[in-house]
Order: C-alpha cells, then structure tokens, then sequence
C-alpha cells in the first residue's frame, strides 16, 4: 500500500518537525520517538521518505552510490566514478526496517551462500545496510535491540561505513542514512552509548484531545477505503512541503549562527550539565536546518528554543533532586538562558 500523506497527519507536531529537520541536514544524525503504540512513529517515516524527490544512484549498485563526483562511493563505483563512466538513474529514497531478531548477517550482509556452491565463487550478498544507504533506517522497539547489533550501528553510525571482514572476505562500502529508532520506555531502558549518537529525540503520546483523536481516525479510515482519492487530495500539501525541504538543502550551507547564538547554545547545555559536546552540535545543527527549512539566513533565538527540547532532552543526567521530567527541565533552563540574554 502506498504511504499515508505527509500533510494529512494529524497532531504529533515534535515528531514531524524533528523528521522534518533531519531530512534536511541528515548529519544531525537522527531520531528517536519514544512512548505508545499506534501514535504514528512508523508512518510519518513512510510519509516522509515517499515525500522527499527521487535520488540518483549508479545504476547497477547494490549500495545505491551517488553518482556525482566527491561523494562516497564503494569500492567498484569509486575507480569508475573517477573515470567517469558511470550511469545514473533515479529511484525512491529507501526506508529499511531492522526487526529484532535480525542476525548480524542479515544487517551487515555476508557470503552469498548460493554462488558460493553452485559457482565456487566468494561473493557478497549486501545486507541492510547496504539497503539503507542514503535513506532511512527504521528501528521498531530499538530499546530491546540486541547488544551487539547496537554496538554495530554505533560504529556504522559514527564512521558512515560498513565493513565486513569475514569468511575470506574483505569489503566496505559507504552506510549513510538516517537512523530512526522508536520503542515504549516503560518496555525497557536504551543503552546510553546508543541514545547519544540519535541527534534528536521526542516524546509522543496518544491524544487526549476528543475532536483530535476523532479527526485522526476519520482520516486514517478515508486512507484505507479510498487511499488513491485521498492521496490526490493531499497532493499539492504535499507537493509544498517538497519543495520546501528542496530548497532548505540548497539554503542550508549558507545559513549562519552568530557568535551570541553560539553562546547561548553552549550556556544553556552547561546549565543543564549534559556530558561532552554532542548537545552544542545537535542544537546547532538542528537550529541551522530549522531555519534553512523556514526560508531564514540566519538562526534566530525562536530557533534554538523550539529545537533545544529534542536535541537535548536525551543527553540529561538523572538529578533525584529534581523530579521534573527531562523535557519540562530543558523548558525551565531554555527560560532561564534567554530571559538571562534578553
């Protein structure tokens, strides 16, 4: 079935601007939803990806490269690229969903099983991540994901590549995608190595809102009786949110952060005592793109106050003096920093 519309989503406005700003600078390095079930995670991923514009890659690449030159590429499209012999064609931003069980052959790929004996030949069968490979990479319940397959997309995430040395085998090829990952706290606890390296992270619930929670349920109805009429309907939403995000990617590069706004960044994840810089640098980049999206040359305070809640609201200490919960003590020291400013 075709995704849901971007646009006809209804509530969940943290969730859709935090996707939204990821998709615009996709090194801020993804997005953790956390809370109930049936609020909408997987489908405004879906939404999302089937939103933004085709992408082109080598065709033929099991990797997807990108064709245009300085950009990774994999160790056969790299000589042919610098040759410029390569061909490109269009296709769908990919959205690859990593269950649970997945055995870590299945995420990083490994020796192609059926060439191997009927051709007596070492090949390498792509995995996920290969799959992956400059879209989206979805993680149901990513706080019950298996140690090991998280120690593995700590490395992938930190270097943008996969590597695979096993069974006579030796291959790396480019894995650069946005990671999205969602699960119920209450279900368990995510490792902190992981919750550091999402960029953004929100909180959703289900709506307490009568006529919100009725319209959510007209929509999705109408979807599922008629989904080509109501697709067409949401179209030109649709079509406007595209290009935005188009023209945010090409503005991105030439949006500034001035020297106080870069204070204020760091005076406000001092106050709140997060560990390392990595909140500087979400908050930061997440403002940047914000604005890039909204059609501003310049991060503004508005800015970094709507984006300070899921780029720092993960990265918090627990303070057993302080019962409040992380996105109310983010609030409180965004008052505090910009009252402080004014």
């Amino acid at each position: 079935m075709a995704a849901f519309p971007f646009s006809a989503i209804v509530g969940q406005e943290e969730m859709k601007l935090a996707i939204l700003v990821a998709a615009v600078d996709p090194g801020i390095g993804g997005v953790l939803v956390l809370g109930d079930r049936g609020t909408g995670k997987s489908t405004v991923v879906r939404a999302l990806a089937a939103l933004l514009p085709q992408i082109k890659v080598v065709d033929g690449c099991p990797y997807g490269c990108d064709p245009a030159a300085g950009t990774p590429s994999c160790e056969h499209c790299a000589p042919l690229k610098a040759a410029g012999k390569l061909k490109g064609v269009s296709r769908a931003v990919p959205v690859v969903d990593l269950p649970l069980g997945a055995t870590e052959d299945r995420v990083v790929g490994a020796l192609d099983l059926e060439r191997a004996l009927s051709q007596g030949v070492k090949a390498f069968e792509p995995g996920l991540l290969a799959r992956a490979n400059r879209g989206f990479l979805y993680i149901d319940e990513v706080n019950l994901l298996e140690d090991h397959l998280v120690d593995l997309l700590i490395d992938v995430a930190a270097s943008g590549e996969n590597r695979v040395e096993r069974e006579g085998l030796s291959i790396r090829h480019p894995a650069r995608f946005v990671l999205v990952g969602s699960g119920n706290p209450e279900e368990g606890e995510l490792r902190p190595q992981l919750l550091d390296r999402f960029g953004l992270a929100v909180d959703v619930s289900t709506p307490s809102d009568l006529k919100l929670r009725v319209e959510v349920v007209k929509r999705r109805d109408a979807f599922e009786r008629a989904p080509d009429a109501f697709i067409a309907q949401w179209q030109p939403e649709d079509d406007k949110i595209r290009r935005r995000l188009v023209a945010a990617r090409k503005r991105l590069p030439a949006v500034t952060l001035s020297d106080e706004a870069l204070e204020r960044t760091a005076q406000l994840c001092m106050a709140l005592g997060t560990d390392g810089l990595r909140g500087e640098l979400a908050l930061m980049r997440a403002a940047r793109a914000l604005a890039a999206y909204e059609g501003k040359s310049e991060v503004s305070d508005d800015h970094l106050r709507r984006m300070a809640p899921p780029a720092l609201r993960h990265r918090l200490r627990r303070n057993p003096l302080d019962d409040a919960g992380s996105g109310t003590r983010v609030e409180r020291a965004v008052s505090e920093v910009f009252v402080q400013a004014a």
